[in-house]
């Protein structure tokens, strides 16, 4: 998958004209983009698209516009865009209420290891979790992790053929399962095998 380079950015006054239709069009790709898993997990499988509107977003908020600060923003985003062998996924852990939150973050403590994706046929593909940092203490694990999840070729082309997707948890304080069956959704992951 093509990542960012400072020649697919715009202006902020270029972004500032066109950031109606671009945010418009960002929303709709993000629901192909969205899987819960349960009622407090959300994966949101990172892309091209979905990283250069950080970017854009980023430089508009913050005035960044110096060539230097931009490739450093390029540098940060890009690792979060599929190589073509992986789905790269941003998991969020969503309490609203901030006491729920601190009991249930104390309870799921190593959650990122325990979520796979299953490809009918196929072993399921437990990730690499956040390569940056880590995100779990002893006493908590945090609201936001990053995962990577590799395929070999054998699942790759299973997947274009039409393999059924599960995502699934088995962390011990949060089961559950979830089929992927918007073919939208499909159709947009598959793309991050190219």
């Amino acid at each position: 998958m093509k990542k960012i380079s400072l020649a697919d950015l715009l202006s902020i006054k270029e972004y500032e004209a066109q950031r109606p239709i671009i945010r418009k069009t960002i929303m709709e790709h993000k629901k192909t983009r969205r899987v819960p898993l349960g009622p407090d997990a959300t994966l949101h499988f990172e892309d091209y698209m979905v990283m250069r509107y950080q970017i854009l977003e980023l430089m508009r908020a913050e005035n960044i516009s110096s060539e230097t600060e931009l490739q450093q923003e390029i540098e940060a985003y890009n690792p979060l865009i599929p190589d073509g062998s992986n789905l790269k996924v941003t998991l969020m852990l969503e309490y609203p209420n901030p006491e729920e939150r601190k009991m249930r973050l104390s309870e799921l403590i190593g959650i990122e290891e325990t979520i796979s994706i299953k490809l009918d046929g196929h072993e399921p593909v437990y990730p690499v979790a956040n390569e940056d940092l880590p995100r779990s203490t002893e006493e908590k694990t945090s609201a936001v992790h990053f995962l990577r999840f590799e395929f070999d070729e054998k699942a790759i082309k299973s997947a274009k053929k039409g393999a059924s997707w599960i995502i699934l948890c088995n962390h011990g304080k949060y089961h559950h399962a979830q089929k992927i069956e918007n073919k939208e959704i499909v159709k947009s992951l598959l793309r991050d095998f190219t």
